[in-house]
């Protein structure tokens, strides 16, 4: 009686009714344990099934992602090296060479007046004068 945590009476308590009923009822609850264990035991493996699902398809969705990605980075690099291959290098330099030749040729022709002008009155302007220095070295006898 003791084993069980119950104490005997002498008269019939309302908290024990025998040790076939004791017995029962701890049958009981363990059988409603061991219910409640196996229960537990699906959650868990639903949920790592759950998991492992969804990791799958999130991995897949990634990379699903990443092809169209590369496919469509692809796509662009060929379409930008199809058009540097198609295009002309000498082609380029001689029209850039031609624009600046062009420029210089534009510059000429603004600037020649100018710049005669500007040539012939330093040739035509003669000092008919000696400077200092030319009268030290006359005078010192050097030339």
């Amino acid at each position: 009686w003791l084993r069980f945590g119950l104490v005997h009476c002498e008269r019939p308590c309302a908290y024990y009714s025998g040790p076939k009923m004791a017995v029962s009822k701890s049958q009981e609850l363990i059988q409603q344990l061991l219910q409640a264990e196996k229960q537990a035991e699906e959650i868990i493996s639903n949920a790592k099934k759950n998991r492992v699902t969804k990791l799958r398809q999130a991995k897949e969705k990634a990379e699903e992602e990443l092809k169209e990605f590369r496919e469509k980075e692809e796509a662009r690099f060929q379409k930008e090296m199809g058009a540097k291959a198609t295009a002309d290098p000498a082609e380029a330099l001689k029209a850039s060479t031609k624009s600046e030749v062009d420029a210089v040729m534009k510059d000429y022709t603004t600037n020649k007046a100018r710049t005669v002008q500007y040539v012939v009155s330093k040739v035509l302007e003669v000092s008919v004068g000696l400077t200092d220095t030319q009268k030290q070295a006359l005078s010192a006898g050097v030339v």
